[in-house]
């Protein structure tokens, strides 16, 4: 079994397995507080996931724990831990035959050192979880669809720009084929025209039914 993290390209084995690895899941929650009723929990969808574990970094090869030959110096191996805890991207933790491999931030490392053991950096460390954040604003589906559909009423509504010499009978001859349809143009730009429809004005932009 093989414990890694990985920056890209680079993989960064821990030479010495811990004892156990703690991943906690929980689900987030609302408590509200109703008069007369009590306290009610609303559930908000799942936290991200904590993963904790704590191991040594060797100054010494010994195969009885050592995972690896060529093992790192311990200061060596902490100041690539340090970088990957100001590092803004995430990595991936993998644990080789297990389902582990996800993208995390390495978000706490405390390190310590122990008498007689000369050269030894022991560590705790805590990964969270990274996920992409690909949630909607509320209301955005259903602001896009209507969005679309307004899109698609103002391609379907026609306008015609008054000139010189027409009338609404004109108009509706040559938009509508139908000289009889005038009223039906009226009734939908009486606010442009004013009361009398045959004072129509050049320029004027009309909608056509």
């Amino acid at each position: 079994m093989e414990f890694t993290l990985k920056d890209g390209s680079t993989s960064f084995q821990f030479p010495v397995n811990p004892e156990e690895v703690n991943i906690s899941r929980s689900k987030g929650y609302e408590t509200i507080h109703m008069l007369e009723h009590g306290e009610f929990d609303f559930a908000q969808g799942e936290k991200v996931k904590e993963i904790t574990f704590s191991s040594f970094f060797p100054k010494e090869y010994d195969d009885s724990y050592c995972t690896v030959t060529d093992i790192p110096d311990p200061r060596v191996a902490m100041n690539v831990l340090n970088t990957f805890i100001i590092s803004k991207k995430p990595l991936r933790f993998i644990i080789s035959g297990t389902g582990v491999n996800v993208p995390v931030f390495l978000i706490s490392l405390n390190s310590s050192f122990r008498g007689g053991e000369t050269g030894d950096i022991y560590f705790d460390l805590t990964l969270r979880t990274w996920r992409d954040s690909k949630v909607e604003k509320v209301g955005s589906s259903a602001a896009a669809s209507k969005s679309g559909s307004r899109t698609d009423l103002k391609k379907s509504s026609k306008t015609y720009t008054v000139k010189a010499g027409d009338s609404l009978s004109k108009i509706a001859k040559l938009e509508l084929g139908n000289s009889s349809k005038w009223n039906e143009i009226y009734k939908l730009n009486s606010k442009i025209i004013g009361s009398d429809p045959n004072r129509i004005k050049p320029g004027q932009k009309l909608v056509m039914p």
